[in-house]
């Protein structure tokens, strides 16, 4: 009797915790996707704060590890074209429609601009 008495509370329990969401659900979707379009990954940053933070370390050495770190998977070369020392590539971030233009040879983001960018300009990533 014991133990069908405690499977009973732990199966109340588990119900409870999968419905829990859906009353806020519907009495304010909004709440839910805008808390959803805020949300923090494991460094604890959104995406722009992470985009912002590649921006201010653009031409500091590291910043490739930066970019690999937080882009990790997410990154489409589109490019190679001169610039840095030799050659950049540039990689679309297509979930936040973002252009990285790469320097290998100095581990460095020499170019950062919205949207699709199969070239820069040549004083941008000079």
């Amino acid at each position: 009797m014991k133990i069908a008495s405690s499977l009973l509370t732990g199966v109340a329990l588990v119900g409870m915790l999968t419905v829990w969401d859906v009353p806020l659900k519907i009495v304010s979707p909004s709440l839910v996707q805008a808390s959803a379009a805020e949300k923090k990954d494991a460094t604890g940053l959104t995406t722009q704060q992470k985009i912002d933070l590649v921006i201010k370390h653009k031409g500091q050495f590291g910043g490739g590890d930066e970019l690999r770190r937080f882009f990790f998977g997410d990154l489409e070369p589109l490019a190679v074209q001169p610039g840095g020392a030799g050659m950049v590539v540039n990689l679309y971030n297509k979930a936040n429609n973002v252009t990285f233009s790469y320097c290998s040879t100095f581990d460095v983001v020499v170019a950062v601009k919205k949207g699709k960018v199969p070239k820069f300009e040549a004083d941008e990533v000079k």
